[in-house]
């Protein structure tokens, strides 16, 4: 397997990723590298009746019952007939451990963020999150999330966390939000709205959303807080990731005093120390999004 990489990556907010590189029925995809626990070969395989097609069982990993998804069945609809002797991503988000089986890994490459291209209009799919221009190859940036999430709805943020959210009065507030995923920024502005928050600006990058805040900050002063008074933000976004976006943020001359939430499927208990260091006000999974509606509340009152 090929490295590319100087040192590990241990400081958060410099905008740069690692990226594992692997192959599926020959085509090029990656995931970053923090969502990986481990490569291993799976050597048995429990069949689940009644499964999705794409999961063709489960398997005993370190203790603990793992369900594994067929990549190639997620992405060329095919079935892989040497299943059990696949080599697997074990990952960890949204709160669930998933074992991937891909064909091949390839290395582990650190880039930046600004070099994720977005999907365009035409070859834009639900599963691809940015494209990556690696020695003239494309590699996409694959949206594992979503993939867990078609597999298994109730995997994500449900209709019931949804429904639990208190409306009040929240007419004050003034967030401005940042996440790449379409689906993620109906479902907050769905439930953002259901709890009486009236005023949310979106943006789909970091870049974008702290080039609006710097410019309120520039135009306005100290009373920038009139016009936003908290920033929502994913971790994982093309042009500037949400801890790069965070940091500048607690950086900023003017800007340093606004609460910034992180809310991502890459919170784990092994992973917050990243939105610490870079001044994170609060930090939580994206299942968790009735939650999140309380962070608010504490920071804004």
């Amino acid at each position: 397997m090929e490295n590319n990489k100087d040192g590990i990556l241990l400081e958060s907010g410099t905008n740069e990723v690692e990226i594992l590189r692997f192959k599926v029925a020959g085509e090029l995809y990656a995931i970053n590298v923090v969502k990986v626990s481990e490569l291993l070969h799976i050597d048995n395989i429990a069949k689940v009746p009644n499964a999705h097609p794409a999961v063709p069982g489960v398997s005993l990993i370190r203790g603990e019952v793992i369900t594994i998804i067929d990549m190639l069945q997620v992405l060329e609809n095919k079935k892989n007939p040497n299943i059990e002797k696949a080599m697997t991503l074990v990952c960890e988000f949204n709160q669930l451990k998933v074992a991937f089986a891909i064909e091949e890994v390839l290395g582990i490459s650190r880039i930046r963020w600004s070099d994720i291209q977005k999907p365009n209009e035409i070859t834009n799919t639900s599963l691809v999150i940015g494209n990556i221009n690696y020695k003239n190859q494309i590699v996409m940036l694959l949206d594992f999330e979503k993939i867990v999430m078609d597999i298994s709805p109730q995997s994500g943020i449900t209709m019931d966390r949804m429904a639990s959210v208190e409306h009040r009065d929240r007419s004050n507030y003034k967030v401005v939000l940042a996440d790449d995923s379409p689906l993620i920024r109906e479902v907050l502005l769905k439930t953002l709205t259901k709890a009486g928050i009236e005023h949310m600006k979106f943006f789909n990058d970091g870049q974008e959303a702290y080039n609006y805040l710097e410019s309120l900050g520039e135009k306005h002063g100290e009373s920038f807080i009139d016009y936003v008074n908290i920033l929502i933000t994913d971790i994982e976004m093309p042009q500037m990731d949400g801890h790069t976006l965070t940091r500048r943020v607690k950086e900023h001359r003017i800007l340093h005093e606004l609460p910034v939430v992180i809310f991502s499927s890459l919170i784990t208990n092994e992973l917050k120390h990243k939105g610490e260091s870079v001044g994170a006000d609060g930090q939580m999974s994206k299942p968790e999004i009735d939650k999140l509606v309380q962070v608010i509340d504490e920071l804004l009152n």
